[in-house]
């Protein structure tokens, strides 16, 4: 199957049954939070999100890959395990880059949105969400 279909359907079922095998070992991840390296790190990030973040959603709104690069645009959400239940979403991009064997071995995650604005949506959420 190729990559951008397998992408595709990761991004429909994440953060469950995610498919690890596209990635190389020694993958490079980085988004606003995190930097780090390797496919087991990798692994733990995504198992925090299906472990602490309720109901999570990644949905997909474009693909592109242009010989070894793909990118991608997307919106996370998610409820926080808050008394008060915040309906957190977060837009941006990633960056993924493919070695000759056609795995991805760097993955980085852009927001369109500070940290502090993720914050701001814990304490102070809209009423439209």
């Amino acid at each position: 199957m190729d990559i951008i279909e397998i992408l595709k359907e990761d991004y429909q079922r994440f953060p469950f049954d995610q498919t690890y095998s596209i990635y190389a070992e020694d993958v490079y991840f980085q988004d606003p939070l995190n930097k780090f390296r390797g496919l087991d790190r990798y692994k733990q990030t995504i198992a925090f999100i299906r472990t602490w973040f309720v109901d999570p959603k990644l949905d997909l709104h474009d693909i592109r890959r242009q010989d070894d690069a793909i990118e991608t645009r997307w919106t996370l959400s998610w409820n926080t395990p808050l008394p008060w239940k915040p309906r957190i979403a977060i837009s941006g991009w990633s960056e993924l880059r493919l070695n000759a064997e056609g795995s991805i071995v760097s993955h980085i995650d852009y927001w369109n949105c500070s940290r502090l604005d993720v914050l701001k949506q814990h304490l102070f959420p809209l009423k439209t969400r």
